[in-house]
């Protein structure tokens, strides 16, 4: 099999990769995560009219993509520069209403996709961990609509998305993979309350609090009761774009880690040309190629039909990326010695992050155990 990237994908690759270090820097970066927006709709907007929303979606939506490599490209390049605009969400919460939305539904997507809405995922609950089928938040028939009450928690932006996709269950018990519906929330819905909060590693976050929210028949996204199987595909996706994110970081933190080495003088040589450091760097190099090789092997698979052998890929990618990244987040710290934990220098700010990656949408110690899970059964 052919992993070579098309023209196109290194086109986009270099062009995010160069816009990124030329117009988002580190500095500007740090502005932006401090913001009291968490986020800049001005860049939101530019990121979006180099094609990098569209590139996460295939042509039948708007977009100019959709694979599980333009997925890769994109992710890569926005974790090289630390990007805290709320593309993750835009992927997954797009992807969801994209798979099974109407076409009034869908027609979101446009203004997704042209930088000029913001969509967030309505998932993540208090008592879940880490289950993507444990979801307490129920949706009761209410005239000819829907009665939403609940919680949902770290909600990407919710105090600036203008639309939510919210998970409820409207039958089973809170652990049941079946009868979990998709509905779309706007902002403002009577009955919903958002308490925004900023997040470690930058940009911001909400808790949703649905009490009697009422919505139209027309919200809901899909079959009632057939939410979890469209959550696990856009998830799915959701799980790529984090490992593409992390592989990008890691290769800017070992970047920003062998400048280090080459010029940081010890006893009047730089501390490169010692043994010990060079066999440590050695190993980060590994273990980096090892994460960007699993990362590979999950874009390959995200399409395959089979969903063991797709979701394991995924599972198996974001167990290599917890380990790796944390590994990698150590390493680079601790060879930069006390400089490497000050708030000032960017590589603090990476291992943040990839520490940060290992807890989304699942750690590694859950994929290692759901990987095992989906093995086949003799």
């Amino acid at each position: 099999m052919n992993f070579d990237h098309t023209e196109d994908r290194r086109m986009l690759s270099d062009m995010l990769k160069r816009f990124g270090a030329e117009q988002y820097g580190f500095a500007v970066r740090d502005r932006i995560a401090r913001s009291p927006e968490g986020y800049s709709a001005e860049f939101w907007q530019r990121y979006a009219e180099l094609g990098a929303i569209a590139a996460l979606f295939g042509e039948a939506d708007g977009g100019l993509g959709g694979s599980g490599f333009d997925i890769a490209v994109v992710f890569e390049a926005l974790g090289r520069a630390l990007v805290v605009e709320p593309f993750l969400d835009a992927l997954i919460a797009g992807d969801a209403i994209a798979a099974a939305g109407t076409p009034a539904q869908k027609a979101v997507l446009a203004d997704l996709l042209a930088g000029a809405a913001i969509v967030s995922l309505a998932h993540a609950e208090p008592q879940a961990g880490d289950e993507l089928a444990r979801v307490e938040t129920r949706a009761r028939p209410d005239g000819d609509g829907w009665r939403l009450d609940g919680f949902k928690a770290v909600v990407a932006q919710a105090e600036h998305a203008g639309l939510f996709v919210v998970s409820a269950r409207t039958e089973g018990d809170d652990a049941d993979p079946e009868g979990i519906s998709l509905f779309l929330v706007p902002a403002g819905t009577p009955g919903l309350q958002v308490q925004g909060y900023p997040l470690i590693d930058g940009g911001r976050a909400g808790d949703l609090a649905l009490s009697g929210a009422r919505v139209g028949a027309e919200a809901l996204l899909g079959r009632p009761g057939a939410g979890h199987a469209v959550l696990e595909r856009s998830v799915g996706k959701g799980l790529l774009a984090l490992c593409a994110e992390a592989v990008g970081a890691m290769d800017a933190a070992r970047d920003a880690t062998l400048e280090y080495l080459q010029t940081r003088k010890q006893f009047g040589v730089p501390i490169g040309r010692f043994q010990a450091l060079q066999h440590r760097m050695a190993d980060v190099l590994l273990e980096i190629e090892q994460a960007r090789s699993a990362v590979i092997t999950a874009a390959a698979q995200l399409g395959h039909a089979d969903r063991a052998t797709r979701e394991r890929a995924l599972s198996a990618a974001k167990h290599t990326i917890g380990r790796v990244g944390t590994l990698v987040a150590e390493e680079c710290i601790q060879l930069h010695g006390g400089i490497g934990m000050t708030w000032e220098l960017p590589l603090a700010h990476y291992a943040k992050r990839l520490v940060m990656i290992d807890h989304q949408l699942g750690d590694e110690d859950h994929h290692l155990a759901r990987f095992i899970a989906l093995a086949p059964q003799e």
